[in-house]
């Protein structure tokens, strides 16, 4: 059986406050206090580090990591002259804890790996980008094994691909597998050439993210980074390819457990609407993190139908549940409070919860299961509105 340290939801403490509030029957207030736990779940820091040289795309990276474009407001600046002369942080729009640092370019003539990471701060990043648009130099390599020695991760990742692959496609016999082999294979022989055993080169576009190796990329990243960062991570991805879509359904479907254990936690006090309260506060607040975490809000549709060039009203029209709307509407809570099994809970837990032991177990038992229950409902939802919004805007690609 599921005990209180193994959901890890919220500390003793943090409990003891919400009964303190409940003894008092200020229910406001412990409502407030569980809807701010839920908040400050997500907020564990992700600082990424981007570096290369000047002109190689690192801060068209940063600006496509958030979701933006190169003109966007909150936009890294961009240019073929080195624009960064010293770290600059740009906070993910939806996520302010995720933090990704357009980082000062190397290849100077004496350019000093250990003096750079020193310069730059080196300890507060999980992990860094290193860019280049076309081959990989030495002071890529001097860089990557400084990072090495101090025992972080690196990415190497060859950008501005889409150039390239434009470039070959004026070849009688381009082949696109073949033309992004060769690409790769020319960009991992010239790291070895100068030092580095086995290369691992990742091909990306600035201007078009959800091609080439994101994916390879981020399962990569996802995999090495600490349990704690790879949720953040999954959820920061800007919702632009299939794989990351189901991925970030998985990411947030492993916490719901986690959240109706608290649901489960306070439907033990006998207090009269208090359950009921913190069930629709808990629901309401995890169903609009799933709906901007795939990209369903209307400021992330509305970019992304000027990106492909589509209407607004017809992506809206790939929506097919309600959640989306109420969400726009601010009126989601009244919505809840028409789910059936959600009456039913508040019906029963009334009754049961004054019976001596057995009603409190059941009571929180009672509440576990219609929050688990709604939560994978709206998830499964949501992650297919975001799957079919994706696949329409990618039918208008080919």
């Amino acid at each position: 059986m599921a005990t209180f340290e193994d959901y890890c939801v919220m500390t003793q403490e943090d409990l003891e406050g919400i009964k303190d509030s409940i003894s008092t029957q200020d229910l406001p207030s412990a409502v407030k206090m569980i809807k701010e736990y839920l908040k400050q779940q997500d907020l564990v820091e992700l600082n990424i580090g981007v570096t290369g040289e000047s002109g190689s795309g690192k801060s068209t990276f940063v600006n496509a990591f958030r979701g933006l474009g190169d003109e966007e407001e909150g936009s890294a600046e961009t240019g073929v002259v080195e624009t960064t002369t010293e770290p600059e942080v740009y906070l993910h729009p939806k996520y302010k804890n995720v933090k990704v640092w357009d980082l000062p370019g190397i290849g100077t003539p004496n350019f000093k790996a250990d003096e750079y990471l020193k310069r730059v701060q080196f300890k507060r990043y999980d992990f860094f980008i290193i860019i280049a648009s076309d081959r990989f130099r030495e002071c890529h390599t001097q860089l990557a094994k400084e990072i090495m020695r101090m025992g972080k991760k690196f990415y190497y990742v060859r950008s501005k691909t889409d150039l390239s692959i434009e470039a070959e496609k004026r070849k009688k016999n381009f082949d696109l597998k073949k033309t992004l082999d060769t690409i790769r294979e020319d960009c991992e022989n010239g790291l070895r050439k100068i030092g580095i055993e086995d290369p691992v080169v990742f091909l990306i576009s600035g201007w078009e993210l959800e091609k080439y190796d994101l994916n390879v990329l981020q399962e990569r990243m996802e995999k090495e980074l600490p349990q704690h960062k790879r949720r953040v991570l999954m959820l920061a991805l800007p919702n632009i390819t299939l794989e990351i879509n189901d991925k970030k359904k998985k990411a947030l479907e492993e916490n719901i457990g986690k959240i109706a254990f608290l649901s489960a936690c306070v439907a033990v006090f006998p207090v009269p609407g208090l359950s009921i309260a913190v069930d629709l506060a808990i629901i309401a607040v995890e169903i609009e993190k799933y709906c901007n975490a795939f990209g369903l809000d209307k400021e992330s549709l509305e970019k992304l139908c000027e990106k492909y060039g589509k209407r607004i009203e017809i992506v809206e029209s790939l929506i097919k549940s309600a959640w989306y709307k109420e969400i726009c509407t601010g009126s989601i809570v009244t919505l809840l409070r028409q789910v059936s099994f959600l009456i039913t809970e508040d019906a029963v837990e009334s009754v049961v919860r004054f019976v001596p032991l057995l009603g409190t177990v059941a009571a929180g038992a009672m509440s576990f299961w219609a929050v688990s229950t709604m939560l994978k409902s709206a998830l499964n939802d949501i992650a297919e509105d975001a799957r079919n919004v994706l696949m329409g805007l990618l039918e208008t690609e080919v």
